[in-house]
This record gives structure tokens, C-alpha cells and sequence, in this order.
């Protein structure tokens, strides 16, 4: 399994990050296309899903 970083967390990598559902525990409501897929600098903060104000979860994509 992939590591999982939450919302609140630094981006270890200059990488793209995926949305891999929501802190809660839940998958609704879906982000939006532009939320699932994030680039992130290392030590960026990991941020919350903004259209429903949840906190996330991300896994690593691919570097940037």
C-alpha cells in the first residue's frame, strides 16, 4: 500500500499527489477534476478538498 499523507501534513517530494478520499473516512461527495490531482513543492502543507471543506488523503503520483 501506497503511504498516505492528510491534509495538515508536508509534501515530502516536489511531486504530483492524488486524492485518496476523505479524512472522515468517506468518499462523498467526489472532488472536483482539479482537486483529484495536485502538484505540491516539498514541504508544502497538504490541503483539505476546498469545494466541501473536508480534510484528505493523498498518495504519491508521479514526480513533478
Amino acid at each position: 500500500m501506497a503511504t498516505r499523507y492528510k491534509t495538515g501534513d508536508k509534501a515530502p517530494y516536489k511531486a504530483w499527489y492524488d486524492w485518496d478520499g476523505y479524512t472522515d473516512g468517506t468518499r462523498t461527495p467526489s472532488p472536483t477534476q482539479d482537486e483529484k490531482r495536485i502538484p505540491l513543492e516539498t514541504g508544502e502543507t497538504f490541503p483539505p478538498i476546498k469545494s466541501c471543506g473536508k480534510g484528505a488523503y493523498w498518495v504519491y503520483s508521479s514526480s513533478r
